[in-house]
């Protein structure tokens, strides 16, 4: 059993015979952006505001310029779906050649100079902890010291015994030097007032 292919999209002929006219209204160019329609003579074309697809202009040059019997896909590779909206809608001509380069030169010029912007994220900030957290850090770094699990008071015990000999013998050498006797290493101190006298003119 033969398996019929599916129809695809037909070209869009530049001119059509068909003197079919579409009833709704007259589509005018005014209506569309200057980017949605080529008024050159060789590729006159505009974009269905129905399909979104380019489709030319027959008889531009005529006083009955219409939009080409179109599908709405594209031609040879999409379904062929005609636009019925669309298709021989008649087209007013409302803008001049040079009004149309013009306003599409102007449309070049203002998005011509813009650039892509490089987005500069900020460095997030540590978040700064509470006077209590502090606190907290503070008495955790003095009294957790290695102390087999034993409570804070009786480490700190242990640790000043352990380093109360130290302390007492320097107490002790401390209290050994002799009242007004000078460090080693300094220049001693006069004993008597020095008067000095100037020099003979």
């Amino acid at each position: 059993m033969s398996s019929i292919p599916e129809r695809t999209a037909r070209t869009r002929l530049s001119r059509t015979r068909s003197r079919t006219v579409n009833a709704r209204p007259s589509l005018a160019l005014s209506t569309l952006k200057a980017h949605q329609y080529d008024l050159r003579p060789a590729c006159a074309s505009l974009v269905c505001p129905d399909c979104e697809t380019w489709v030319p202009i027959s008889g531009l040059q005529t006083k009955k310029p219409k939009v080409v019997p179109h599908d709405t896909g594209r031609a040879g590779q999409d379904a062929a779906v005609r636009c019925r909206l669309g298709s021989n809608r008649l087209v007013t001509v409302d803008v001049t050649v040079r009004k149309w380069q013009e306003r599409l030169e102007d449309g070049h010029a203002e998005t011509g100079h813009r650039r892509r912007t490089t987005v500069r994220r900020k460095p997030k900030a540590a978040v700064a902890p509470a006077v209590s957290q502090i606190a907290a850090q503070k008495q955790t770094t003095t009294v957790d010291q290695p102390g087999d699990g034993q409570p804070g008071w009786l480490t700190r015990k242990k640790q000043w015994a352990s380093t109360e000999r130290a302390v007492r013998d320097a107490d002790t050498r401390r209290a050994q030097m002799p009242a007004g006797d000078a460090p080693l290493g300094a220049p001693p101190v006069p004993l008597k007032t020095l008067h000095p006298q100037r020099p003979a003119r």
